[in-house]
């Protein structure tokens, strides 16, 4: 696309610091109500994790979006920026920190189901703000595996272990999560330093459909 010629990669600063609320950074190209920035913490959708919420230069972003190795941002028409200018992004903490809570959860109990149940096939997922959810293609009734499922991620979480989140190709902007002695996955999200962080985890079973089954992923409210 014509708006990313002379336009480098995005820097994704929620890479190496999923904690920072607000950071200085430059208008790298405008186009209508939508600007690329040269570095951000502000996440857009992947994964099935949803975007941050949060402000560039005091202005709500409307939706974010991943463009080849880019993020685009759409503001309002009539923003006013212009390449070269510096602007301050924030996102709203509270959401950010539920979203990698429920997403690490989900992480976990994902890790829990394919070592329990085999060949399970996942199907999608998605993890808002207010609960996480996994789907698989399942023939019978997932409910009777969540009280397993839940007390060995609930013995994940007390044990209070790091998380390593890293690079396993720079280049090529591809990543993972590891802890010690449980699992190493692909994975490109915003991830707590460690597993107590997670607090309590409750999960629900919800039918989605003749073959299919929905594990609904919840956390306690700590902030």
């Amino acid at each position: 696309m014509d708006r990313l010629e002379g336009v480098g990669m995005t820097k994704k600063i929620f890479w190496e610091d999923a904690y920072r609320t607000s950071l200085e950074a430059t208008v790298a190209s405008v186009e209508g109500a939508d600007i690329i920035l040269d570095a951000t913490i502000f996440f857009a959708l992947s994964g099935g994790q949803e975007s941050d919420h949060g402000t560039i230069a005091g202005m709500p972003v409307r939706a974010a979006r991943k463009e080849e190795r880019n993020i685009v941002y759409t503001l309002a028409e009539g923003h006013g920026l212009t390449p070269g200018d510096w602007v301050t992004v924030t996102i709203d903490w509270q959401r950010r920190y539920r979203l990698m809570r429920l997403h690490f959860a989900a992480e976990i109990i994902l890790e829990l189901v394919h070592r329990t149940l085999g060949s399970i096939e996942k199907i999608g997922a998605h993890i808002a703000a207010d609960k996480a959810r996994i789907d698989f293609a399942w023939d019978e009734s997932i409910a009777p595996q969540l009280p397993l499922l839940a007390a060995k991620a609930a013995a994940i979480v007390a044990a209070d272990q790091e998380i390593i989140s890293a690079f396993s190709d720079e280049a090529g902007e591809r990543r993972y999560w590891e802890v010690a002695g449980f699992a190493r996955v692909p994975c490109g999200g915003t991830h707590l330093k460690r597993t107590g962080e997670i607090g309590a985890i409750t999960l629900k079973r919800k039918n989605i459909g003749k073959g299919k089954e929905r594990i609904e992923i919840y956390v306690d409210a700590r902030i």
